[in-house]
């Protein structure tokens, strides 16, 4: 294909992405689709709280903050969050707590549409401040977000203890005490 011809294709593609709020009958798709997204080795922090009861929580408590991409009536990514409103403060706030897009969708404007409408229903929801993170290191993520016009990013270092390990080195020494 043409470079042309490409970039109409891929402009064809992605105007046929269609992003609707998510139903009940998606959860299990959303939820396979995070397990194959948010791994372990590659993203440790974000792995941990990954679970179907993260996904089903979010859906029953804000369904209007759950969206989904559809291709071809197929689920290709996802975007759940919700607000929060602080006793004392007129202040509302917004939190993107996961974004996930297929492999084969990434880098084709899915992630942005997914984006744009849940920025949408924030600001029909009257949220002051949007909020989102992610790992350090997710250089992608981190310029999407940039690119989204998301700034002023804050460190927030997470702190990991294996206790397997732990374990293991007690199982030991009971073991050699004769335990």
């Amino acid at each position: 294909m043409e470079p042309a011809e490409s970039l109409n294709h891929q402009k064809a593609r992605k105007a046929l992405v269609k992003v609707r709020e998510m139903t009940i009958d998606d959860l299990a798709d959303v939820f396979h689709m995070g397990e194959k997204l948010f791994l372990a080795d590659k993203a440790p922090n974000t792995y941990r709280a990954w679970d179907e009861y993260e996904v089903a929580d979010l859906f029953y408590s804000d369904t209007e903050y759950c969206l989904v991409a559809e291709f071809e009536d197929e689920i290709i990514g996802f975007a759940l969050g919700t607000t929060v409103s602080k006793s004392r403060s007129a202040w509302k706030y917004g939190y993107l707590l996961w974004l996930g897009v297929l492999p084969g969708f990434q880098r084709k404007g899915v992630a942005e549409k997914l984006f744009q409408r849940f920025k949408n229903l924030m600001l029909q929801a009257n949220v002051r401040i949007l909020v989102v993170d992610t790992e350090a290191d997710n250089l992608h993520a981190l310029g999407f977000f940039r690119e989204q016009g998301f700034g002023n990013p804050q460190e927030h270092i997470y702190l990991s203890m294996n206790l397997d390990q732990e374990r293991q080195r007690m199982n030991l020494r009971k073991k050699s005490n004769g335990h």
